[in-house]
């Protein structure tokens, strides 16, 4: 077994952690599933795939996320959400980095291509997001903050592998809306308090070019039609997040 703790923070995700369960528990040497309380089948499918499933309550997704590395037993975390899967190929380049005994560098960014259900298969040229998800625990951890559930690398070089975390993060567009709206009202609550208040040039550009950023920049196009559906859910999740913040503001000033 490769000397390596997963952890995956999951609530209500019986139906799609099997699959980044099934994707590691051959190689690695311990998988935990934090769960903060889920009414579905999640611990129980968790449990009987071979993970140890510990229940903490939610507090935001960096404090489950610190939480959840103070429950692994080796120095090298790999941190997977409940919707994603680590590929075959960057499976194998993991394993790699192992077999001759220490890896070289602190950290590995990992590239995440995104997936939608109405899609057969992602482009690599979408995989616009890599985050650093492997790590040395004693010279790099997860940020205790709210919202943005990033690690930070304390000492030592940072490397980057090339094969795909592929992340099936909406069940369907339905499910888009649900998510960006539990998501974004929590950003506004941060954004408001730092005192944002988005007015008329905010909201009227940052829709617009939001979808440019997702189409072009982030390459999108290539997905056709598909793209276009995913450049429109990524422009309205950052409308909503400023509009919600710029009502939060003016409750506050209301004293509400």
């Amino acid at each position: 077994m490769t000397p390596i703790s997963v952890f995956i923070i999951a609530k209500n995700e019986a139906d799609r952690i099997p699959v980044v369960i099934r994707a590691v528990r051959d190689w690695v040497d311990e998988v935990i599933v934090i769960d903060s309380g889920s009414s579905d089948d999640t611990v129980a499918v968790s449990e009987s795939l071979g993970a140890r499933v510990v229940f903490n309550a939610w507090r935001g997704y960096g404090p489950q996320k610190v939480f959840g590395e103070s429950l692994c037993r080796n120095r090298w975390l790999l941190n997977l959400d409940a919707d994603e899967e680590v590929s075959p190929q960057l499976g194998a380049e993991i394993r790699a980095l192992f077999e001759q005994g220490e890896p070289a560098c602190t950290a590995y960014t990992l590239p995440i291509l995104p997936l939608y259900p109405f899609q057969q298969s992602g482009h690599p040229w979408t995989a616009f997001h890599h985050p650093v998800r492997l790590y040395r625990r004693d010279k790099a951890g997860f940020k205790d903050e709210l919202v943005h559930d990033s690690v930070v690398v304390h000492e030592g070089p940072v490397g980057h592998l090339k094969g795909m975390v592929l992340h099936r993060s909406f069940r369907s567009l339905a499910h888009h809306v649900d998510k960006v709206n539990g998501y974004s009202s929590a950003q506004a609550e941060v954004l408001a308090a730092r005192g944002r208040d988005p007015g008329l040039l905010a909201l009227l550009l940052v829709p617009a070019l939001a979808f440019f950023k997702q189409y072009v920049l982030r390459r999108e196009f290539v997905n056709g039609v598909d793209g276009i559906v995913v450049s429109h859910m990524y422009a309205f999740q950052r409308f909503i997040r400023l509009a919600k913040t710029r009502e939060k503001r003016r409750l506050m000033r209301q004293g509400k």
